[in-house]
């Protein structure tokens, strides 16, 4: 989550009043994460996120994730849920940005990530996926594999001299990548960004996803690898082997993988890793002045792809 485009007290009062949510008590942006401008909004009715959707989300994927969390939510899953205004219409516009108003998730994210959290969100995603497997709704993740060559380019390494030989590294690892990418596991609808500030405890129990705005189909598998390197990894950079078989474990415990899914689980943590980089590299190099947020440090994510380089297989996650 972050704030891009701005609004005043005026603008949002006009906007809800679309809505049957109450009167306007308080609203403040909400400055964590790196792509839609979001507002906590609280009114006499309740607490609501709105979301302002920025220009690099595609406006045709916005049926989608708005359908999706609508679906999960159905399912019961604790999960923002589109809110339509009187006329039935979920997707609006404020500000010259298409906009939405879901529920509130209540909990907290954990910044001290504990074995038993890692076991709560393995569990926790491999029902959502569970859930997801009736969605009638597909989308491509353009952040796959087929996305990161032309991500990659566009970050116009060689023109910047300090980074001729991270060009030289990745270039190496996407060819990589290319050629081993694997294509035949199980796949359905994945949230595709399930770091920490993403998922919501009460106590140590699960309380919540949010933010699906990654989410698309692909395999099944590359959920968990996603989080292998966004839970699993000290603030020193080493590998906490624990944590990786309570998320296995937990995933396991409501959807067993297949042997293809854990023999591959090295290669697509190697992905994985991968893509978050090109990403964050991407916002560092292209950071828009004056916006309410910060770019993470992509090197953070080099170093997770030197680990997983050195991998030979799923033993080294921990699993048998």
């Amino acid at each position: 989550m972050a704030v891009y485009t701005p609004i005043s007290d005026e603008e949002l009062e006009a906007f809800l009043d679309e809505y049957d949510l109450g009167q306007l008590v308080s609203f403040s942006g909400i400055a964590e994460g790196v792509e839609n401008s979001n507002f906590l909004v609280r009114t006499t009715a309740d607490t609501f996120i709105l979301t302002l959707y920025e220009k690099r989300v595609n406006p045709d994927d916005l049926p989608f994730f708005i359908e999706l969390m609508r679906h999960l939510a159905k399912k019961g899953l604790n999960v923002p849920s589109p809110v339509p205004g009187r006329d039935g219409v979920t997707l609006r516009a404020l500000n010259g940005r298409p906009a939405a108003v879901v529920t509130f998730v209540n909990g907290v994210w954990r910044r001290r990530i504990q074995p038993s959290c890692c076991r709560e969100l393995g569990a926790g995603m491999a029902e959502m996926h569970l859930a997801g497997q009736d969605f009638a709704m597909a989308r491509a993740n353009d952040l796959s594999v087929a996305g990161w060559r032309p991500l990659f380019e566009s970050c116009d390494l060689p023109s910047r001299e300090i980074y001729h030989a991270l060009h030289n590294q990745l270039n190496g690892e996407l060819r990589h990548l290319e050629a081993h990418w694997p294509t035949d596991l199980p796949a359905g609808t994945i949230h595709a960004d399930l770091f920490p500030d993403n998922v919501f405890f009460l106590a140590d129990k699960l309380s919540g996803f949010i933010d699906f705005y990654f989410a698309c189909t692909d395999l099944l598998a590359y959920d968990l690898a996603i989080c292998l390197n966004a839970w699993c990894f000290e603030k020193d950079g080493s590998f906490n082997v624990t944590k990786a078989q309570n998320l296995v474990s937990g995933y396991e415990s409501v959807r067993p993988l297949s042997v293809a899914e854990r023999e591959a689980l090295p290669i697509l943590a190697r992905g994985s890793a991968l893509r978050f980089l090109l990403t964050r590299l991407y916002d560092w190099l292209n950071h828009p002045e004056g916006a309410l947020v910060k770019p993470k440090d992509p090197m953070e994510y080099q170093q997770k792809l030197r680990f997983h380089q050195t991998v030979s297989g799923p033993t080294a996650y921990g699993l048998s």
